[in-house]
């Protein structure tokens, strides 16, 4: 890949700071950490999808041989008079009245071998009072459906209700009026799409240490996308200070959003509490199924007019997710997204967030966006088809532009929607006649980016070696791509870099790494925090030449006196100050701690051919690899709906 346009390391492709230990089986993960006298945590699950705890009995797993200690909700902090999204919180780590979904932690042990923990665990003794389950959105939203909260109050709606019910929110997103755009249509299409919960599917499961000192401070080393995220959630749920806490992050075997939230750093820490060592908690496959937070359900309907010029005159979504057991679907960023591709005056979405009783859900790669994407953009293919109009062509004559306002609120400034949907139709793929066994989707994708809070750390050493610490959990890369900036900023080779992600207090604090921020908002402090350290730089560069900081300029790695400035002086490089740091003001190193603002919105074009079997209905094999293009692409007809599944998912 050849550097970028003007710069030259960003654009490269360097060997990455964390390769090397990953390939040679160095780097530890979260259930590589261990510590003298360390007990091994297991965790008590209920059996049942609903029902009401009557008892628990600890005292015969108290009594196994190795167990040291046995604990259930009663140990933590009441929650009577918590906040229904607190309560729900700390009601999914251990549940104290009421279970909720197969797989709902109980209780949990510490022995002195995993053997032992089993054994405390098989050992704890529930009385359950077994209530009828609710495992599907829309049997949860029935006037007559068991209610799995009491005190659930739907939220949203124009007149608060007066009883519980299983829907915990209604959202609304309008835009001029849809019912009039609906009756100028010449063409409508409505559907209805239902996307299962799914799982992150993530390598390495859920794993910790905890470890609780006698003067009242903790310290946690686990697996996660946020470690400073784990500190203020466990935090909560121990009712700790966030200052007592320290939480150190490993090496993270996947993630995909599911390590964003904690299920075993509370009980780890209250486990070593209670026994005076530190424990160790690791998940089985069975245990991430069971109880960790897939990607929401979702019942999704949607409802597209257009005139038969191709113009899209109205749309409609109602969108129902499933929560889980506790609210906290991605509803808000599927309503977001839905309909954020095109331009249209008349927008109407509607969403519901339902609890059922399942595991309570979790981000899952750009949350609540895939589900309802993949319902509009079938629709959109659908409608296009109906018109006898090219997929593409039909989203270019309604796409969004610079100008656009979002349904959602923000008006988009330069997006490159358009040219992502002309270099799609340039493609030599979209010009292959299908066969008739094929069918071809289009999809249109979008995402709004996060920006949130980031801080960073340079530190020159003695000999010109550029230290940067940061707080963002590397998912994919970020240590080269902050190297690759603090390198292109300070004009010193990457390899002059050395990064490092510390823990939560060792560094400024930094949001979870998800939500597409990390590179744009902890990269933007390293970048600041480069800034601060050439501002020194050039400061003492100045002092040895014995004129003003203002006339001084750096560039390529080198202080220079600006011209016309009447002084003779050499470059002097990076090492060079460091190496003099000691008699010009002392150790020189940057800072910054920002809130990333005006994070760009993003969109993709995903095409997919897909063939198959027409005995069967399942795909085939691949069709064949693309021909040279011809010069008129053929009309695509969407012979499948797997085709259009595919491309929206091609984010």
């Amino acid at each position: 890949m050849a550097p970028a346009q003007g710069l030259k390391y960003i654009g490269t492709r360097p060997v990455r700071p964390d390769g090397l230990e990953k390939v040679t089986g160095r780097a530890n993960f979260g259930a590589d950490h261990a510590m003298p006298g360390m007990l091994h945590g297991k965790v008590v699950r209920s059996p049942h999808a609903h029902a009401r705890i009557r008892s628990i009995d600890t005292a015969a797993a108290e009594a196994v041989p190795g167990v040291l200690a046995v604990i259930t909700a009663q140990d933590f902090p009441d929650r009577t008079n918590f906040s229904f999204g607190r309560k729900g919180f700390n009601e999914n780590l251990l549940a104290s009245n009421k279970v909720l979904y197969h797989g709902h932690a109980v209780a949990a042990v510490a022995a002195t071998s995993s053997e032992a923990a089993e054994a405390g665990v098989a050992a704890v003794v529930v009385d359950y009072e077994c209530l009828d389950p609710v495992t599907d959105a829309l049997q949860a939203m029935s006037p007559d459906a068991p209610i799995l909260h009491e005190d659930l109050i739907t939220q949203g709606l124009d007149e608060p209700p007066t009883k519980a019910s299983n829907v915990s929110r209604k959202q609304v997103i309008s835009k001029g009026d849809v019912d009039a755009g609906f009756a100028a249509a010449d063409e409508i299409v409505e559907r209805t799409f239902v996307t299962p919960m799914v799982h992150q599917g993530y390598i390495e499961p859920h794993a910790c240490v905890g470890n609780f000192n006698e003067d009242g401070q903790a310290t946690v080393w686990c697996s996660t996308q946020g470690h400073f995220g784990v500190r203020s959630m466990t935090a909560m749920a121990m009712g700790m200070d966030e200052g007592d806490i320290r939480v150190i992050a490993s090496e993270i075997g996947g993630g995909f959003g599911g390590k964003t939230t904690i299920y075993l750093e509370p009980l780890a820490l209250k486990l070593s509490q209670k026994s005076g060592r530190p424990v160790k908690m690791v998940m089985t496959r069975e245990d991430v199924f069971r109880a960790t937070g897939p990607a929401s359900g979702t019942v999704n309907t949607v409802k597209i007019g257009c005139k038969r010029d191709g113009t899209i005159v109205a749309m409609y979504a109602k969108l129902i997710y499933e929560a889980g057991a506790y609210p906290g679907s991605p509803l808000g960023p599927g309503a977001m997204c839905i309909f954020a591709p095109y331009d249209v005056g008349n927008v109407l979405i509607e969403g519901y967030e339902v609890v059922v009783n399942r595991p309570r859900v979790a981000a899952y790669r750009a949350p609540g966006a895939p589900q309802s994407m993949y319902a509009g953009e079938s629709v959109v293919d659908e409608l296009a088809d109906r018109i006898g109009m090219d997929p593409i062509d039909f989203r270019l004559h309604n796409a969004a532009d610079e100008g656009t306002r979002a349904a959602y609120g923000p008006t988009f400034g330069p997006v490159g929607l358009k040219a992502c949907l002309e270099a799609a139709k340039a493609h030599p793929n979209y010009a292959r006649p299908l066969g008739d066994d094929e069918g071809r989707g289009v999809a249109a994708g979008f995402w709004f980016n996060g920006g949130n809070q980031s801080s960073a750390e340079v530190h020159i050493t003695d000999t010109g070696m550029v230290k940067i610490v940061e707080g963002s959990p590397d998912i994919g890369g970020s240590r080269a791509s902050m190297a690759l900036m603090a390198a292109e900023t300070l004009g010193v080779p990457y390899e002059r870099m050395r990064i490092r992600v510390a823990d939560t207090d060792s560094t400024g604090y930094c949001a979870t790494t998800g939500g597409s921020r990390t590179t744009f908002a902890t990269g933007l402090a390293v970048i600041r925090a480069c800034e601060d350290v050439i501002r020194q730089l050039k400061s003492r560069a100045a002092a040895t030449w014995e004129i003003e900081p203002d006339q001084v300029e750096w560039s390529d790695g080198e202080a220079r006196p600006v011209a016309g400035v009447n002084v003779e002086a050499e470059p002097l490089s990076l090492a060079a100050l460091a190496r003099t740091a000691g008699r010009t003001g002392g150790p020189i190193s940057g800072r910054a701690s920002l809130t990333a603002q005006g994070a760009g919105p993003a969109f993709s074009v995903n095409l997919a051919d897909v063939q198959l079997d027409r005995e069967t209905g399942r795909r085939a094999s691949p069709p064949s690899r693309m021909p040279a293009p011809r010069s008129t692409p053929t009309t695509s007809r969407v012979r499948c709906r797997e085709a259009r599944s595919r491309a929206s998912a091609g984010r």
